[in-house]
């Protein structure tokens, strides 16, 4: 296979995609893909779900919006564009300052095995389903993702630390999700995806001194996919209602938005350099980024964060802390180490549940569904 004839941005069809990536792993990197196998409290995951029960969802009282997003996706106005052209700058990465490459690896090959974890739930739904509008939708977005993680390893291809995305297939360890955990859980993924990509776009496209890497240049129209994505999963809900309407899985939706929101908070945190070196603030940034999703949010959810009280931000720094000492206990070992880890963890409980049950904002859902991505 001529794999420089051959580029994962020009495959319609996610099969396609990863035929040429496979090609391309004996380049990857064994300790790249060893980072992208952990699974952690803060390391993207591999689902599974039961397939047939979102077979079995029914798209008719959405009929409309959901023809015209599917007319889009159809169209693929994004095919092709996940490739290097002349845009791409060449990276001195062995000049690059050690703490920056190593937040900076972090950050891709985390950002490409969450690509690659929808990239194989979405096949998976697509190969398994037969109801034709589902079947659809997630032959787009398994292609999309796979375009997604195949630019990814290319930019750490670069670097020489490419993740193996066939090995993670065969040996990441899948969690199992009821398919609404999936519904809330992608849903938030994808939008708060398209909040982070076009917070950091906008920003360096006002400062372009700060684009130290090229990716960035691509993350328009890579958020504009991620938009797409989450569009989907709030039609997919609101043809459901009772998925976002009963008391139990308002509660659910609660704990999806703060489990969503503080983790990303501890997250970035973990990479001061890297956000140093885009020139913003990371809790400016967070906070922008949470923003930004909550309001796109009320297209299908009913509660929101309240994130300007007072609590929210001091619970993801106590959060964020605790994470920090209990890594600290975890290196130390022994006996210390286990009672640093267990009081580190009853910190992290405590800040979370005190930001799960601060008062929430409650709204009536708009009357269509259907947003465009407008920041």
């Amino acid at each position: 296979m001529n794999v420089q004839a051959r580029h994962t941005a020009d495959a319609t069809t996610v099969e396609e995609g990863l035929a040429i990536q496979q090609e391309q792993a004996k380049f990857d990197s064994e300790a790249a893909t060893a980072i992208a196998m952990q699974n952690t409290l803060l390391t993207p995951r591999f689902y599974t779900t039961d397939f047939e029960e979102l077979d079995a969802l029914d798209v008719m009282p959405v009929r409309a919006d959901w023809d015209k997003l599917m007319e889009r996706m159809r169209a693929d106005p994004n095919k092709g564009h996940f490739r290097k052209t002349e845009d791409w700058d060449q990276i001195d990465w062995e000049g690059m300052d050690p703490e920056l490459k190593a937040e900076f690896l972090d950050f891709l090959i985390s950002s490409c095995t969450a690509e690659f974890s929808g990239c194989v739930l979405y096949k998976e739904m697509k190969r398994r389903g037969t109801n034709p509008d589902i079947k659809e939708l997630f032959s787009y977005m398994s292609r999309d993702e796979a375009r997604h993680a195949g630019f990814i390893n290319d930019a750490l291809r670069e670097a020489g630390v490419a993740v193996n995305l066939g090995f993670l297939t065969r040996e990441k360890k899948y969690t199992y999700f009821r398919p609404k955990f999936i519904y809330y859980a992608t849903y938030l993924s994808e939008k708060i995806g398209y909040a982070r990509y076009i917070t950091i776009f906008r920003h360096l496209e006002a400062n372009p001194e700060h684009r130290f890497h090229p990716i960035f240049k691509w993350f328009k129209e890579w958020c504009n996919d991620e938009f797409s994505h989450g569009e989907a999963f709030a039609l997919l809900m609101r043809a459901n209602p009772e998925l976002v309407e009963t008391r139990t899985n308002k509660l659910w939706i609660r704990f999806f938005l703060t489990a969503v929101y503080m983790t990303m908070w501890v997250r970035d945190h973990a990479r001061p350099r890297f956000h140093e070196a885009l020139g913003v603030d990371i809790e400016w940034y967070d906070l922008e980024v949470f923003r930004k999703t909550s309001t796109i949010a009320r297209q299908v959810f009913p509660v929101e964060l309240d994130i300007d009280n007072p609590r929210f931000v001091a619970g993801c720094r106590r959060l964020e802390r605790a994470m920090r000492d209990m890594d600290a206990a975890r290196a130390k070992g022994g006996l210390g180490g286990l009672w640093g880890r267990i009081s580190g963890g009853t910190r992290a409980a405590l800040a979370f549940a005190s930001v799960y049950t601060m008062p929430v904002k409650r709204q009536e859902l708009p009357e269509s569904v259907r947003l465009e991505p407008v920041y």
